[in-house]
């Protein structure tokens, strides 16, 4: 079964393309023909012109969005590396069917649908309204054993691709990856350490509120994780089975799948921006199809951002999770793109146009 899944990711994979740039070129010429100084909206400009040459057109189009939040234990949690135990995991995604946590307020002004999937989570979820993708009742304690089997991780990256190519076959044009799940900062951390090559106190915080003694304890279990499973960052599947979970490894396939079906995801925080680190580990072209919403609080925040050359444009100290940083960024889109679509042109005002000077 896992030469299965990776010979399926590895033949899915090899479909990727580089974006189009002649489509990001004409998008760029028409903001230049625009009312307004040369790159007068900055970032954005660039974000709608990468958005334009994923889709392939200059006209386009993220009408229809959603924020898919993947959600999954971790048995890493048993080391007292939180402040809350497991149980809350199993609540947040019901509320998220039920449209009362956080990004659901948020997702309803920017227009934008949410969608909790479950593809770890320990205990029981009854809302219909959550996505079941279970692998597992979450991952195995990182410190102590592999936190996946190689075949579980292939396959909830798998599951992940097959979820972007579902929902763009919906008819969803842009998509922003969220996840729930105690303890998954202390799995990042540890992915990131291996993969940025340092060492686990420079890239580890203290996720949702740990005292300064809880986080040197988090960063000890990181470290004695990394000396036991000694994964090799140039494997990013290995690493992924030795200290991931599956959240993680499913926004990896969401955001492979975003490159293999030309759609845009947008990232969140920390979490999302490890799970594109492996994501581009497997596949390097995969970073042209990613836009960066805020720079998070966790230090490894701006280190994976530098890592995947993405600048975010949201600084705010945001660590709240559940893809509220990503949603955040659509209405900034929508207005930067009201600009593009509507804006009237130098031409139509009879005057000269700005011109790019070297």
């Amino acid at each position: 079964m896992e030469a299965y899944f990776r010979r399926q990711i590895d033949c899915l994979c090899r479909n990727v393309r580089p974006v189009d740039s002649v489509i990001y070129e004409e998008a760029m010429r028409r903001w230049d023909g625009i009312a307004k100084p040369i790159e007068g909206l900055g970032q954005f400009e660039k974000m709608i012109a990468r958005i334009a040459a994923i889709q392939g057109t200059a006209d386009v189009d993220v009408s229809r969005r959603a924020v898919v939040i993947f959600c999954a234990d971790h048995g890493v949690t048993a080391e007292g590396v939180t402040q809350t135990d497991s149980s809350v995991t199993a609540v947040v995604p019901e509320n998220f069917a039920r449209g009362i946590a956080s990004v659901n307020r948020m997702a309803r002004l920017a227009e934008a649908e949410v969608i909790p999937v479950d593809v770890g989570v320990a205990g029981e979820l009854h809302e219909p309204g959550v996505r079941d993708m279970k692998i597992a009742r979450g991952p195995a304690n990182l410190r102590r054993e592999p936190a996946m089997t190689l075949e579980q991780a292939f396959t909830a990256v798998h599951d992940g691709i097959a979820l972007a190519g579902e929902l763009k076959d919906a008819g969803y044009g842009l998509l922003a990856v969220g996840e729930m799940g105690i303890g998954n900062t202390t799995a990042s951390s540890a992915i990131a350490s291996v993969l940025l090559d340092l060492p686990p106190e420079a890239v580890t915080g203290r996720g949702a509120g740990l005292s300064g003694e809880g986080l040197r304890h988090k960063v000890e279990v990181i470290r004695e994780a990394i000396a036991l499973h000694h994964p090799d960052r140039t494997q990013p599947f290995e690493v992924l089975s030795c200290l991931g979970g599956f959240d993680i490894a499913a926004m990896t396939g969401l955001m492979l799948g975003g490159a293999i079906y030309r759609i845009p995801v947008v990232l969140d925080g920390m979490i999302s921006g490890v799970a594109a680190l492996l994501a581009q580990a497997i596949c390097p072209l995969v970073t042209d199809y990613l836009l960066p919403s805020h720079l998070g609080k966790e230090p490894s925040c701006a280190l994976v951002m530098e890592r995947l050359n993405l600048r975010p444009v949201i600084h705010a100290d945001m660590a709240l999770g559940e893809g509220t940083g990503a949603v955040m960024l659509f209405p900034l889109l929508d207005m930067a793109y009201e600009v593009y679509r509507e804006n009237c042109t130098f031409t139509d005002i009879h005057i000269d146009a700005y011109e790019r000077l070297n």
